[in-house]
């Protein structure tokens, strides 16, 4: 489970990313893209083209986190950027975001348990 403790800053790939990277082209997009720190307490957030998949980076004491999450049906409320930066976001915006609400959007869906799920 993915903890949000000790997380300095939440950074958001505006845009989408090819998820075919893992840990070391994710870490190079940090770097060279964004001029971040990949080493740094905080996550960076990616998500692709069709927005139902994404990929959270984490450094945590001698070794790095990849967080993964596809979606089976619907798609992440991602923002869309012409251009690939980082947005930095709160730990909340972030929850909000997984739990599928839009970070401009400010009041709850309803939840899906597996009794609705068809």
């Amino acid at each position: 489970m993915l903890t949000l403790s000790g997380i300095q800053h939440v950074y958001l790939a505006s845009g989408s990313t090819d998820l075919r990277k893992s840990i070391d082209g994710l870490a190079a997009i940090v770097q060279e893209g964004f001029g971040l720190n990949p080493f740094s307490p905080c996550l960076f957030v990616f998500c692709n083209r069709e927005r139902n998949k994404l990929k959270i980076l984490h450094w945590e004491h001698n070794g790095f986190w990849l967080f993964y999450r596809r979606l089976e049906r619907g798609t992440f409320q991602w923002p869309r950027a012409s251009t690939d930066t980082a947005t930095t976001i709160s730990s909340r915006e972030l929850r909000w975001l997984l739990d599928g609400l839009s970070l401009s959007q400010r009041q709850a869906h309803p939840k899906v348990t597996a009794e609705t799920v068809v």
